[in-house]
């Protein structure tokens, strides 16, 4: 399925300011529904701007690998988030990745996302239930089940005790009737649901995510992250001026 169409970055809401990068494989992206709005970004947002003004961007490209992720990470302007998200795990699956270097790939990917955002909060959502693609002949689906649930065993143990890297499971409801036409992929309803637990996490989360600061400071900043040459950059004052900057969406390739 193609990646959805619209904005990759934005900034929306009212009160204290808030700075949000999803990044990662065809989850982050938005595979299984037609636009962004309906994505996992655009309904994260969504909820947590009725509460503050949110600053987002969407890094992600369809069939990326943790390696892939690293490397697209490493290419990016470096710039404050205060909080990160991470979907990346289904390829690493069907490449076979072991699951202890699969922790390994999570740990130098949280190092990486530490030394160019500095987040105050680093969140891993966990690998999506691989059992429940309908798309996956079985044995082969209870087969890639099992070495989801074992990668995502051994990283929660392995965030056990972290305050500021934590772990978020995708709801089981999710399997039932969250799955789009391909039988891999979230739907919209699936997004709804992966976007609230999100929303719930990060907002009870500490207070120090959300400051007061001005958000024309931040913007260019974050134009500059989601890839927007300088010379589309325009001369902001106002949230209505930054709307108008819209993104090239990146390149995809052809993958889970």
């Amino acid at each position: 399925m193609p990646e959805p169409t619209g904005s990759r970055d934005g900034i929306c809401g009212q009160g204290s300011l808030c700075r949000v990068l999803v990044a990662g494989d065809s989850g982050a992206a938005g595979v299984g529904v037609a636009t962004q709005d309906e994505a996992l970004c655009g309904q994260l947002v969504r909820l947590l701007s009725q509460h503050h003004t949110i600053e987002w961007c969407v890094l992600a490209i369809n069939g990326l690998d943790s390696p892939g992720l690293v490397k697209m990470l490493e290419s990016a302007p470096t710039t404050h988030f205060d909080v990160v998200i991470l979907s990346m795990g289904a390829n690493d699956v069907t490449c076979l990745c072991a699951p202890q270097q699969w922790v390994q790939w999570q740990t130098q990917l949280a190092e990486l996302v530490a030394h160019r955002f500095a987040p105050n909060l680093l969140v891993h959502s966990a690998v999506p239930p691989m059992h429940a693609c309908m798309a996956l002949p079985q044995p082969l689906r209870w087969f890639m089940g099992r070495w989801a649930r074992e990668m995502n065993r051994r990283l929660s143990a392995h965030l056990s005790g972290h305050k500021d890297r934590v772990m978020h499971w995708h709801p089981e409801s999710t399997t039932s009737t969250g799955m789009a036409a391909d039988g891999i992929h979230p739907n919209s309803l699936g997004y709804a649901q992966w976007a609230e637990g999100l929303s719930h996490l990060i907002l009870t989360a500490d207070a120090q995510l959300f400051r007061p600061n001005k958000v024309e400071n931040s913007t260019l900043a974050l134009m500059r992250v989601c890839g927007v040459p300088n010379s589309q950059q325009p001369d902001l004052k106002s949230k209505t001026q930054f709307r108008a900057a819209r993104l090239n969406p990146l390149s995809t390739q052809s993958a889970l």
